[in-house]
């Protein structure tokens, strides 16, 4: 019998009775697709007495990698720089195989782009905490991001959007 938590599997084995239509999403596995850790100001940096400001930028895709497969990436790229110059920097492409079966477009779209992501974010977090932390600075706890909402939020405007481009304007 397969484990349940096996997504390849369940995703392989198509059940008797039409078991193998049944909707089916999970993770396959994930991992650190491109890592770059800069630390230009090294060494004078860990002298500067201002802590640097940090600003963090992040950017989802999602591409078919197959039947039923998606990759999903999170791009993290991280900047800090003091009065002094940059600090570090970090990009980070971290990525996971979806596997998806039996879903509507709808819903696999929400899974890929609001769901995933808030899946594997905990560890691309820790692997930005480590990476700072090998630098030679304090590790960058990044705060928890709600992927849902945000998923929501530029469903809503693309929607709003939309509407405003096709509405005809009234003439006077």
């Amino acid at each position: 019998m397969a484990d349940e938590g096996d997504v390849l599997t369940n995703l392989d084995n198509a059940g008797a009775n039409g078991a193998d239509d049944q909707p089916a999403a999970g993770i396959i596995t994930q991992y650190v697709k491109d890592l770059s850790v800069e630390n230009p100001s090294a060494p004078e940096v860990y002298q500067w007495p201002d802590q640097p400001k940090v600003d963090v930028q992040f950017n989802i895709g999602a591409a078919p990698k197959g039947e039923d497969v998606h990759e999903v990436e999170l791009k993290i790229n991280i900047t800090a720089a003091a009065e002094r110059g940059p600090a570090y920097i970090i990009e980070l492409a971290y990525c996971a195989l979806i596997g998806i079966r039996n879903i509507p477009e709808e819903q696999a779209h929400a899974f890929l782009y609001g769901e995933a992501p808030r899946i594997i974010f905990p560890f691309a977090r820790r692997v930005i905490a480590d990476a700072v932390r090998d630098a030679g600075f304090p590790p960058l706890m990044i705060e928890p991001i709600d992927f849902n909402g945000l998923y929501i939020q530029q469903l809503q405007a693309k929607r709003a959007q939309e509407g405003a481009v096709t509405t005809p304007s009234p003439t006077a």
